[in-house]
């Protein structure tokens, strides 16, 4: 079977910015939490805000699932996560539309913030990116009234259990971009971008508009590297930065997940690209350059094009739900490339996914927390479930054997048609 690998060294900069969320579910989940008094109810902590009043303590997160620990024999759930790389509200309004997807769907979402998107465009000079000169943004920063709305979806998606990540603050690529950066590189970027949401009252000068209701000291356990670049330096940062989790990998199988220094390695996944004889990352701009080249495509072919990202992403999950039920990890943008029909693939994927029986569509923190509260000998039995893999459960318990390489054309076993995001 003939194999396609695709680099792209440089993509030409997009005059536009780029948003991001996730996504995810469980069907246990608890009520809902009330807006944000300065004394909450009876039985509820009361709202106690943090620092300038950027952000507060609401006490646990509301509409999260609590996990459970595998029964010895039992079939995993079924994980899918949605993310979404920068996290911002614009006239599209595609933030908020999946939020509405996102409840008819019972599903839980990560959106990883890009820091600057919560930062004026006046306040600029507040940002130090490694190695750059001060202020710098190869995605620019939100108007304020985009800045605006992006706050006020930030929190009534915390609100309805989606996790807000971190995709760093000025996704800068290539030979001088988050490639080349340090470990304290890092560091310094991801304590920015806590900072920028931590104290986006005092840099935006706005006292109309309510706290965040979470703490992001607290909230920000991963994120994901813009381009997929860097994740050395990074996982040797991410302990110290108390990050549990980190999805910068471009090169995942669909396969149980481990952890690496520490932390858990949940990278993009190679799938299935129907009526093409190679695989590709599972994020729709992997899609969408393997499909046209460019965000603004031959029309004519928009409708073909989009039921092809929408098998894509169902192949790579009935492939996991009917085999070794590996997480099934999806990223994607806001963005309205080739005439929206990514966004139109994923919202088809996200409605059929999660309602199939024993399916959790849920966010990166939900599933690490199912992954830590498992027992390790159970997970490193699973790990060594291969793609395509028809494991006997009934045995889930027993001691894991050696996993053995992927035979050459075994499923899963291509390279996928690799295109680092540059967005």
């Amino acid at each position: 079977m003939a194999v396609l690998v695709l680099v792209v060294a440089v993509v030409a900069a997009i005059g536009f910015v780029v948003f991001a969320r996730g996504h995810g579910s469980d069907p246990e989940q608890k009520a809902a939490a009330p807006a944000r008094p300065p004394q909450g109810p009876a039985g509820r902590p009361p709202v106690t805000l943090i620092g300038d009043g950027s952000t507060s303590n609401t006490g646990e997160q509301p509409n999260r699932p609590r996990p459970e620990k595998l029964a010895p024999g039992a079939i995993p759930p079924q994980f899918v996560v949605f993310s979404w790389d920068g996290a911002g509200e614009d006239d599209k309004k595609l933030f908020s539309r999946f939020r509405q997807v996102a409840k008819e769907s019972n599903a839980r979402m990560t959106l990883f913030l890009s820091g600057v998107y919560v930062l004026p465009e006046a306040g600029k000079a507040r940002y130090q990116p490694p190695h750059k000169p001060i202020g710098a943004s190869d995605i620019g920063y939100l108007d304020d009234a985009h800045l605006r709305m992006t706050l006020e979806q930030l929190g009534a998606a915390w609100q309805e259990g989606h996790e807000i990540g971190t995709h760093f603050n000025g996704h800068f690529c290539g030979p001088t971009g988050g490639g080349s950066w340090s470990a304290d590189d890092w560091r310094s970027e991801v304590d920015q971008a806590r900072a920028f949401v931590k104290n986006w009252k005092t840099n935006t000068g706005w006292a109309d508009l309510p706290a965040l209701p979470f703490d992001y000291d607290k909230e920000l356990i991963g994120g994901r590297a813009p381009c997929l670049e860097g994740q050395k330096a990074l996982l040797a940062a991410e302990p110290s930065l108390g990050f549990r989790y980190d999805a910068s990998s471009p090169g995942g199988r669909q396969v149980w997940p481990d952890k690496v220094n520490g932390v858990w390695d949940l990278p993009l996944q190679q799938i299935p690209l129907p009526g093409r004889r190679f695989e590709v990352l599972s994020m729709d701009y992997n899609v969408m350059f393997n499909q046209s080249r460019t965000v603004k495509g031959d029309p004519a072919r928009f409708g073909e094009w989009e039921d092809q990202a929408y098998a894509s992403y169902m192949a790579g999950f009935d492939r996991a739900y009917t085999g070794n039920r590996a997480p099934l990890l999806i990223g994607n943008h806001f963005e309205g490339w080739n005439g929206g029909i990514y966004m139109k693939a994923v919202e088809r994927a996200m409605r059929t996914a999660c309602a199939r029986p024993e399916t959790r569509c849920v966010s990166f923190h939900d599933l690490v927390d199912w992954l830590d509260a498992q027992d390790p000998a159970v997970l490193a039995k699973l790990r060594t479930f291969d793609v395509g893999a028809k494991p006997d459960w009934a045995a889930l318990g027993a001691p894991p054997a050696p996993a053995a390489p992927a035979a050459p054309g075994a499923p899963g076993a291509r390279p996928a048609a690799v295109v680092r995001d540059r967005h």
